[in-house]
């Protein structure tokens, strides 16, 4: 696909990953800044692209659009989030090439002729035949990416899927597999690797006869599963980062309302958008797990310091390399002025102390715990077996402000004084909220 095309794709997932049925139609076309039209185009492409992913399955196995974009309490793999990443750069002829050359390779070896009398015998069509040339650069391709082997080196070469280890195990092993991915898939970022090796697995056991899901151990979910889509451009970045290149694209701010802006190529109908063109030196990537949200952090020749939020990142480009001693001097500076950043603040340091009170009922210290996980390098003192002191400088208040609110009574925040009082004004407003509107209550 277009880079623009899975740009507005990705954005058209989240939204309805976060917003689901609330929006309608023309709704989901003005917060996109497309029209109806172009709309109900991605819609009919993205059910082409599960259409493609879904064809090797039994028609009872297939899934609709609708079925992918249900809401499952329990559910953040299949397929909604995830099956973009499948197809997104691939054409959907290669799609089905691969997935017919996988299908072949999966319980027998065969050679690159082999494989490509079976693809004359099983393409559809309508779908160009593919040459040997085009056969053995996809066996390539996927003997790269690890997913087939060859069996010797004599010629003809001989191909076999790279089933080795999952074949070997047993049931009970590969249960036990599935369990450890499962759990590191829904709790750790970067996600997306951990969700396909899932996605794998729970293959792997359904051609055993297994169901995963009756078989699951945890019963758990993590809130923020649109942050999966802003993996998108997370390896993008760490590739300019690391050949130290200067990145531009359109950032559509979250707080524009705007999720995307299509790329002016007809200048009869050329109008101007919301975002805005960005260069910058890549330096940081910042993940926020209060709100599960990706940061990208740089340097910009003309505003030195900038922050985005990735979920605002759209048409991506590469540009040229720095010198080393220029990105070395510009992440100094950056480490510098993020050194007691809660996430991504770069104001001036403030000191908070907070009294936390410890839970009333015997058993784990929740509040305790939660403390000593997630304060960072703030300090603890113990002052009472009842409560204990918690201080810490950070740049600025705003992005520590909702971890102490999270707290509620436990938590009683003591400095700066000015912080405390506007504590004290947010709590008498909520109380507003849930005082009776009737005499007799």
């Amino acid at each position: 696909m277009a880079r623009e095309s899975f740009d507005k794709e990705i954005q058209f997932l989240r939204m309805l990953a976060l917003a689901g049925g609330a929006y309608s139609r023309q709704q989901f076309a003005d917060r996109l800044g497309i029209s109806v039209h172009t709309y109900d185009k991605t819609v009919r492409n993205l059910k082409e692209m599960l259409g493609t992913l879904q064809q090797t399955l039994p028609n009872e196995q297939g899934a609709e659009l609708a079925d992918g974009l249900r809401y499952n309490y329990y559910e953040s793999a299949d397929p909604l989030l995830l099956f973009l990443y499948r197809a997104k750069s691939l054409k959907e002829t290669e799609s089905i090439r691969l997935t017919l050359l996988l299908t072949a390779l999966q319980t027998d070896v065969r050679t690159a002729k082999e494989l490509q009398d079976i693809l004359f015998e099983q393409m559809p069509e309508d779908y160009p035949l593919p040459d040997e040339k085009t056969v053995r650069g996809d066996l390539k391709y996927l003997e790269e990416v690890g997913v087939i082997v060859r069996t010797d080196e004599k010629r003809p070469y001989k191909y076999k899927a790279a089933n080795d280890l999952v074949n070997t195990l047993s049931d009970d092993e590969l249960l036990d597999l599935f369990d450890y991915v499962d759990v590191l898939a829904n709790t750790q970022v970067p996600s997306v690797q951990g969700y396909l090796l899932r996605d794998t697995l729970k293959k792997a056991l359904r051609r055993r006869g297994m169901d995963p899901e009756a078989m699951e151990t945890h019963r758990y979910k993590y809130h923020y599963h649109s942050r999966i889509l802003d993996e998108a451009h997370l390896f993008t970045i760490f590739k300019a980062v690391q050949q130290r290149k200067k990145l531009s694209f359109l950032y559509l701010s979250p707080k524009k309302g705007k999720n995307y802006a299509s790329q002016n190529t007809n200048p009869l109908f050329e109008r101007e958008t919301e975002g805005h063109m960005q260069s910058v030196l890549p330096l940081r990537v910042v993940y926020d797990h209060q709100y599960g949200r990706w940061y990208l952090i740089g340097h910009s020749s003309r505003l030195g310091v900038m922050k985005f939020r990735m979920e605002g990142l759209t048409q991506i480009e590469e540009g040229e390399v720095v010198p080393e001693e220029d990105f070395s001097r510009r992440l100094g500076l950056l480490e510098e002025q993020m050194g007691t950043s809660w996430v991504t603040d770069t104001l001036r340091p403030v000191k908070v102390a907070a009294r936390f009170f410890n839970p009333d009922r015997s058993g784990a210290n929740f509040v305790r715990e939660r403390v000593e996980a997630q304060g960072q390098w703030g300090t603890i003192t113990e002052e009472s077996e009842a409560s204990f002191l918690y201080e810490i400088t950070v740049n600025g208040i705003y992005e520590i402000k909702p971890w102490l609110r999270s707290f509620g009574s436990s938590c009683e925040v003591l400095e700066p004084a000015w912080l405390r009082k506007e504590f004290i004004a947010e709590w008498k407003e909520i109380q507003k909220y849930y005082e009776p509107v009737r005499e007799d209550l």
